[in-house]
Parts: structure tokens; sequence; C-alpha cells
């Protein structure tokens, strides 16, 4: 029997003359998307994915997996038309589609650490196994599980049973166990050598998590950091009680230990020039951090004995303790404020914070004024200084009340000043944690683009900046922000530059499509359905006494048997099948946008009464592939369409459970369903 001949994107294919496009074009290498297509079944052309251009006739468009080939056929599987055709498609089938493609903790997270992952690592007693999945996105657990804000336990479903996993003591007790086990953090071996050199300015969070991982990708790497020791603001910003300088040592050494290189007591722009860096290296990373002061714009606060925030705290983690006296006044509602007043509490001192708005618009953590406030920190709400004199060895502060107007540009409301309010408080020291900014000055001479703000202007997905191989990442980039992110950002900065060293277009780490059922509040009550509350396990603290007045770390850390526990209260959220989904794949390919159609759309269904099989049918977007198999490879009967119209469903008819059809969990629907709406149990506990 003789080929036919066609022609598939002016590439000449010879096939079957039974065949489809759809599999001419696989043969010629092309990749057409499909759902309701399976080797083993007749076409169904129900998602329509798949679709082409045949030039001819009225060149409509046609399913490649139910289109014969002909003699001499052009064919047309790639374009603009037909990509636009598939983005419709997929954006009309996600409509429907109610799904978590990653856990909601997940993807609140800034550095996307697989947390679901890693706590089904501890529930197993597998810490050290969860110590390396961490690594894989955030390479140090354990300073992150002791000072991490925690956004990903703000948005744990666990919440709507009772309260949240304790993610963040997580990740601590994952690294103490690894310590303990080991005996020191796992090291991972750098990459082969590629020949290539980066210099990196700053040995803080974002600064070192390049550097991890750019050594992993076997890059030589050199870090410049004008203090005698790493850390950046972990060390000079937040306190030991909080995160050890044994802890700082521990896990910023291991990327000393992979082969970074540390040149410590080196200023860019003073013992070298940023503009050298870049005549020496192939790439620069610019993670300098955001360590200068904002001002309070108060007369008065240069006076002595008025302290900078992060001044303060520098003082702190260079081992020296500052004389503040006994009446401290710390003005700020931030995480840097908090810090100061508990600092200055175990100095022996009567302290006070004072804040413009309420308690309700702090930008600090809940967790750490309930902390202060336990350990006899007090606070002085809508109140704000508005002048700072010295009187003999005392610091007079006038101050002024404030009532709250309307929002401002941040969503808060305005502060403003109530007349014929001001009052006059008298200190021993003042401490100003108001906000921290970029000080630029060492790097002008590489004429990147700064704002206004003074921080460094990149590309939002690669952060590169205007001068190619150039790169900026942490606090010098976001402005002030939180450790966790700036670890994330280095990876991802790393992820840019090795594309740059590897002569390949930056354009940053993937970003794939995520679907979800939505915000917390708003899931359905059946998805909590079974789960008996259990009490979250409170993290074990020292005696006040001693947490009051020493530096010791307050909390102590999980037992076994308390982190098991803890593990166990996770819901599991997300996909079985996230790695494997068309569904994701395609949407991420075609860049779709699941809410652009409005309306009605499937709830939260799920079937779980057979021992083999689990179906979810939120999940399914009737391509019908299931309920096909079934009866064209199995004959039976199992599945079928229930409903009509947008009402349709997968499933077994007359309203039974799985468990009471004739399944025999073979599973050749899940084989054929394109989103893991049906899968095998028994894959699931694999995963």
């Amino acid at each position: 029997m003789s080929l036919v001949n066609l022609k598939i994107n002016n590439i000449d294919v010879q096939v079957e003359p039974d065949s489809t496009i759809l599999e001419a074009a696989t043969k010629a290498g092309f990749d057409i998307p499909t759902f309701c297509h399976a080797e083993n079944l007749k076409p169904f052309t129900s998602c329509f994915v798949c679709a082409v251009k045949v030039e001819g006739g009225k060149g409509n468009l046609v399913p490649s997996c139910a289109t014969k080939v002909r003699e001499g056929m052009v064919v047309t599987v790639e374009d603009e038309e037909i990509d636009a055709t598939r983005r419709m498609c997929l954006n009309l089938l996600l409509s429907d589609h109610c799904g978590d493609c990653l856990p909601p903790c997940e993807d609140a997270c800034p550095s996307s650490i697989d947390i679901r992952g890693f706590l089904a690592l501890v529930k197993e007693g597998k810490e050290v196994e969860a110590a390396k999945l961490i690594r894989e996105k955030a390479p140090f657990p354990g300073i992150l599980g002791r000072i991490c804000p925690r956004p990903c336990e703000d948005a744990c479903r666990r919440t709507r049973v009772d309260e949240p996993i304790s993610i963040c003591f997580m990740k601590r007790h994952i690294s103490d166990t690894e310590l303990k086990e080991l005996g020191t953090p796992a090291i991972p071996e750098a990459g082969p050598a590629t020949g290539k050199k980066v210099a990196i300015v700053g040995a803080g969070p974002s600064g070192m998590s390049a550097a991890y991982y750019l050594r992993l990708a076997g890059h030589e790497v050199t870090v410049f950091e004008k203090h005698e020791t790493s850390g950046g603001m972990l060390r000079f910003g937040i306190p030991y009680y909080r995160l050890t300088d044994e802890t700082l040592k521990s896990e910023l050494g291991i990327v000393e230990r992979m082969g970074v290189e540390v040149k410590y007591g080196v200023e860019i722009g003073k013992d070298i020039s940023a503009k050298s860096l870049e005549a020496d290296y192939d790439s620069v990373i610019l993670a300098i951090g955001a360590q200068g002061a904002s001002s309070m714009r108060v007369p008065g606060e240069d006076t002595e004995g008025v302290w900078a925030g992060i001044d303060y705290l520098g003082k702190i983690g260079e081992g020296e303790n500052p004389e503040l006296g006994k009446r401290v006044y710390i003005v700020g509602g931030g995480n840097t404020a908090i810090d100061c007043s508990r600092t200055a509490l175990r100095a022996g001192a009567d302290v006070t914070v004072l804040y413009r708005r309420t308690r309700a618009e702090m930008p600090a953590s809940d967790f750490e004024i309930d902390e202060a406030i336990h350990e006899g920190v007090k606070f002085d709400f809508l109140n704000a200084p508005v002048k700072i004199e010295k009187d003999g060895d005392t610091i007079k502060m006038s101050c002024v009340r404030m009532e709250l107007g309307e929002p401002d540009e941040s969503g808060r409301r305005r502060p403003v000043p109530v007349e014929g309010s001001e009052y006059i408080v008298e200190a021993s020291a003042v401490i100003g944690a108001i906000g921290q900014k970029v000080v630029p000055d060492g790097i002008q001479d590489l004429g990147i683009d700064i704002s206004r703000w003074g921080t460094i202007l990149t590309d939002a997905a690669t952060f590169q900046t205007n001068r190619p191989g150039i790169f900026a990442s942490g606090d010098c980039q976001t402005g002030a922000d939180i450790a966790v992110r700036a670890v994330g950002n280095g990876r991802k900065t790393a992820y840019s530059v090795n594309q740059f060293l590897s002569g390949l277009e930056v354009s940053g780490e993937p970003v794939l499509f995520n679907s979800t059922m939505g915000p917390l509040e708003t899931v359905s009550e059946d998805l909590f359905t079974g789960f008996e509350k259990a009490a979250r396990i409170e993290m074990p603290v020292i005696g006040d006494d001693l947490r009051r007045t020493t530096h010791t770390e307050v909390e102590t850390g999980f037992n076994m048997e308390e982190a098991r526990a803890e593990a166990g209260r996770c819901l599991e959220c997300g996909c079985d099948a996230v790695e494997d989904c068309k569904l994701r794949q395609y949407s991420t390919r075609y860049n779709v946008d699941q809410s652009l159609f409005a309306g009605e759309r499937r709830t939260y269904l799920k079937d779980g009464s057979h021992d083999k099989m689990k179906i979810e049918h939120h999940k399914c977007i009737n391509c019908g592939a299931c309920v096909r198999a079934c009866a064209e490879v199995k004959g039976l009967d199992v599945l079928a369409y229930v409903g009509r119209g947008f009402t349709t469903r997968m499933t077994a008819p007359f309203g039974r459970s799985l468990v009471d059809t004739a399944c025999d969990g073979c599973g050749e629907c899940a084989k054929v369903c394109p989103t893991a709406g049906i899968m095998l149990k028994e894959l699931i506990a694999v995963k």
C-alpha cells in the first residue's frame, strides 16, 4: 500500500493512508494539544483543542484527531489564528473547572516551597528528605523556620476547620532534626564547572540564595560583603532571641562550603568599584539590601539618644549593647519596631511603642505583637511625635493624638492630627523604626536605572537591569521586604543569570498556570467534610524570666511526637497529579485566563467510596474520555453522560457511588483522564 504525501507547516510528510492529521503531525515532530483523544479510543472531537487548518474548501478549522489525511493535503498546525482558537477552547473548558493546581499555602509562599510535600515527609519521619525538598526552592529552612512572617499560614485551608498548620515552625523542626541526625546541614555538590564567573554584591538572604543556586549550576561565584560576617539584615536586623548566631553560621555556611568565595570587609564603591566587577566577571548580581534608615521627619531626630531602629539592631548584631536607659519609646508599627521594643526590654528598659494608627493597621505580624505584649511591651496607639529635644539627660518628645480619616494609597485609613491634643513624654532614649531605604551610592558607576526611591529597576520576570548581564535581587530591588521573598527572588535571579551565561534568551524562571478553587473564605464547605477538629500544636518556649532578661532563643522547637501530630493536620490540598496534568501544561503554553468567562461553575464534589479509585467531579472538563474507555476498552458502562448541556457530568448513572457499580478498579478511565479527575488510589499513595 502506497503512503500518503502531505505538507505540514511546509514540511513534507509521508504516512499510512488511514492516518489522521494528528498522527501525521506527531510523526513530523509537532506537539498538538488534545484532551479527548487517546490512542486506543475512537476519535470523539469533544474538546477541539487539537484544531488545525487545511487548505482548500472553506478553509475551516478541523479537529486533527478525527480528520484523515489525503494525498497532497496542505496543513497548518501552528499560527496565530490556531493558537487563538486553542486558547479560546481552553478558556471555555477552564470556566467550568473547579480545582487547585497547587495547595493555597504553596501558592502564597514567596519562595514557592512545596509545603504539602515536606509535611507529608515529616508525617513519615523523613525530616532529612524534607530538608532536601525545601532546599529545592529555599536553601535556608532553619532561618526561615524561625523568622518568616508566614503568609502561607494566612492562606492555609485548615483555618476553615480550626487553626492553620504551623508551617513556619515545621521548617525549623526539619532543619533542627537534620542537624541532630547529620551533624550539619546537608551540603549538595556543585554542578560541573562551566568556566563562568559571577560576582554578587551582598551576603544577605538574597545574595547567598543566588550564590547557592548558581553554584549548583556549576558557576564560579564570588560574594563581596562589607561586614565581617554574612547574613545582611538577617544578622543586623533580627535579634538573636529570634534568630541565633549558630543558626546563621550553620545555614549560610553551606554556601561557602559548596565552594562560593565570600570576600568579607569589602565595600563596593570604596574598596572596589562596581564597574571593575563588570569588567572582571561574566555577570553581576546586586543584592545590597535596604540598609538605610528612613527619616521620622521630626525636628530634633538627630538629638543624642535618638536611634534609627536598624542602627540599634545592627549594634546588637555586632555584639554591642548600647546604653538606652530606663525609659524607651519606639516609634513605628512594623516588625522592626517590635524587634527593637523586645530588645530594649531585655536591656532592662520600660518600653512603649508609639504608633500613629490602631493595632488593626499595624504592618507588624500579629504574633510578633502578641509576643511583645506578653513580655511587657506597652503600646500607645493613635499617637505620633512632632518634635524631639534634649533637656539635660532627658529626651522630651512632643506628641500629638491622631484619629483615622479616609484611606490613603496603601488602603489604610490616613491618620489625622487631633487639634489641641499635643502632649510631652520624657524618655531616656527614642528609637525611630518607621522604614528602611536603599542606599545605591556605591553602584552608580554601572549606569543602571534607579527609581526615585533608590531601588534598582529590573525586569519583573528576569531581575535583569537595563544593562545586560547585570541583575538585582532582594530588598534593593523590591524595597524593604520579608526575607522569604528575598530568598525566593535570589533563586529566580540565579535562574535568569544561568540563562544569560548559557547564551539563552533571558526569560526568567517559568511561571506555570495555576487553577484555584478560590479564596479561603469562598471555597465550598463540602471540602472540609470528614475532618475532625484538632488543636494546633503550640511551640514550646523558655520561661518568662529568662526571655525578658536574656537573648536566649525564645522558642525551643517541637519534639518528634508534636511534629508528627502537626504534620498530620494537613488537609493535603492541591492536585495529586499536578506535574502530569495536560490542562495545566496547555493552559501555561497558551497563556489562558480562567476567569475570562463568568457564570455558574461546578462546585466541589468527590467520590472516594471505591477502594481502588477516586473521582473528583469538580476537576472534570467533560472530555468524555473516561466514559469511552470504560465502554470501548472494558466493555462496561460504569460511567455515563449524566444531565444535559452545562450540567452534564461524567459519573455513575442513577446517582450511584462508584462502589455501587460494576467497577473493578482497572484504571483504564484514569489512564485517559487529562485532569486527574479520576485516579488510582495506589498511585496517589506513591506520590
